[in-house]
């Protein structure tokens, strides 16, 4: 998977813990996936037309209720899915709310090695400044980032790393994102 498709991939809150549950071996319908992820309906609804949109998930012809269809994971999907299953078991249960951020889980791939601001953001190119400097913020907040600043140059610039879980997670997407 590339960076940009990643992106788009984390865009909708519960697209990982659909991915990762469907990978799990959760039945690909509705009340259980639900029950699994804690969505509402709502958000979950556009969780799931999202991940159809990008082709990672498809209804599963032939079965379930045509109000209560079947969804299962599509050949992209399937490697998606495994991804998403990494990323949540390195993730704490009480950390799981970072990672339902839209910015999160592509700041930590890019943070695969220490970055500047503006490396990351050459990286990430449709994140905003405003953007990535609350997911810098909220991650250093949570230990998961460091920002170290560096006096001696001119103008001092700050040296971003994924450290905790965050190092974790990075170490996990960046094996399987590809930058362009």
């Amino acid at each position: 998977m590339d960076i940009d498709a990643f992106v788009n991939t984390t865009s909708r809150a519960w697209a990982i813990p659909i991915l990762a549950n469907l990978h799990a071996g959760v039945a690909g319908r509705q009340a259980p996936l639900l029950a699994a992820t804690g969505a509402s309906r709502t958000a979950f609804a556009q969780s799931m037309d999202h991940l159809i949109s990008l082709g990672l998930l498809e209804r599963n012809p032939g079965y379930g209720h045509p109000l209560r269809p079947e969804f299962r994971l599509t050949q992209p999907g399937v490697a998606a899915a495994a991804l998403a299953h990494k990323v949540q078991g390195v993730t704490a249960e009480a950390d799981q709310d970072l990672l339902r951020r839209s910015w999160t889980l592509p700041v930590l791939t890019v943070l695969h090695r220490p970055s500047h601001f503006n490396d990351i953001k050459r990286n990430l190119r449709t994140i905003t400044d405003r953007a990535l400097s609350q997911s810098l913020k909220t991650m250093e907040a949570r230990h998961w980032v460091q920002r170290t600043v560096d006096e001696a140059a001119r103008p001092p610039r700050s040296l971003y790393r994924a450290v905790n879980t965050g190092g974790l997670i990075s170490s996990v997407t960046a094996t399987d994102v590809r930058f362009a």
